[in-house]
């Protein structure tokens, strides 16, 4: 697996050459593509070659394409990420209701174990209290929606008793894109282990092609929250330092691992998990 993401901001040309990504601007960089993990293609004055999409495909590099607002907009998945995936998407369709109904108990209590953990380090005693008692209260399917009062709690904490994921305004800015950069690495995740992005084991969008990603996604958030909050209002450097997120080291399963390496092995487990009904082999970072 790559380590390095390559972000390309202005008007450029990417080609293949003897196994390189060559980036033709206004000066040439090649960069080895077995150590390329994403690549995110900010302007929409990049042009790129088929065989260059090719190899990087095949290299398991996730690709990113953003708007002209420079936001991800699009990604590029393998169409074949496992050897046996046609037997892992009928194992995905024949999931039991038991397991997925155990395993999004699962994850919604971990997210509210990470939440609860950041509000911790900020000295908010009295709401993890409260998330405390909503992760001990949370269902199996989390049918008294503890993930939705945990999250009013914990998102006043950070920016305020007014602040609505709906507000148009930088942090929230900032938070989707973060989130979108989540999103195509769990992508990733999920297609490399030959599953379907499309069906989830909670989110069952009709019109959301990543049902199964926003499912799993949700305990690593706090991450991205982290960084967001750290931010000085209106930084206009806000998306390199987000991406810093690629260079963090994570506590899971008792070693640290990069950030890349923690999402792939909390993954696995999930898909594990669900595959024979036992939430706890999940493993999480700590």
């Amino acid at each position: 697996m790559g380590f390095r993401t390559i972000v390309v901001k202005e008007r450029s040309k990417l080609d293949l050459k003897l196994n390189y990504m060559v980036c033709r601007s206004q000066e040439e960089i090649r960069v080895f593509i077995p150590e390329i993990s994403v690549l995110i293609l900010e302007s929409t004055a990049i042009s790129l070659t088929s065989a260059l999409i090719s190899e990087l495909v095949k290299n398991d590099v996730k690709i990113i394409f953003c708007d002209e607002k420079h936001n991800p907009e699009s990604e590029i998945c393998s169409y074949y990420g496992s050897y046996n995936c046609s037997k892992k998407i009928i194992n995905q369709i024949n999931w039991s209701q038991q397991a997925k109904l155990g395993v999004w108990q699962k994850i919604i209590q971990l997210k509210i174990c990470n939440q609860k953990k950041f509000l911790e380090e900020l000295g908010f005693k009295n709401q993890v209290k409260i998330l405390d008692k909503y992760q001990q209260e949370t269902q199996l399917g989390d049918v008294t929606n503890r993930e939705g009062h945990s999250a009013k709690v914990y998102f006043n904490c950070l920016f305020g008793l007014e602040h609505t994921r709906r507000d148009e305004n930088f942090y929230n800015s900032a938070l989707n894109y973060g989130y979108s950069i989540l999103l195509s690495c769990v992508n990733r995740e999920v297609v490399k282990n030959g599953y379907l992005t499309q069906l989830g084991i909670w989110h069952s969008g009709d019109f959301n092609e990543f049902n199964l990603t926003c499912d799993i996604m949700e305990p690593f958030r706090i991450l991205i929250d982290k960084i967001v909050y750290a931010l000085p209002e209106n930084d206009a450097n806000f998306k390199i330092k987000i991406l810093e997120i690629f260079n963090t080291q994570q506590k899971i399963d008792g070693k640290l691992q990069y950030f890349e390496n923690a999402l792939s092995i909390y993954c696995q487990s999930v898909f594990k998990a669900l595959e024979t009904n036992n939430v706890d082999i999940i493993r999480c970072y700590e």
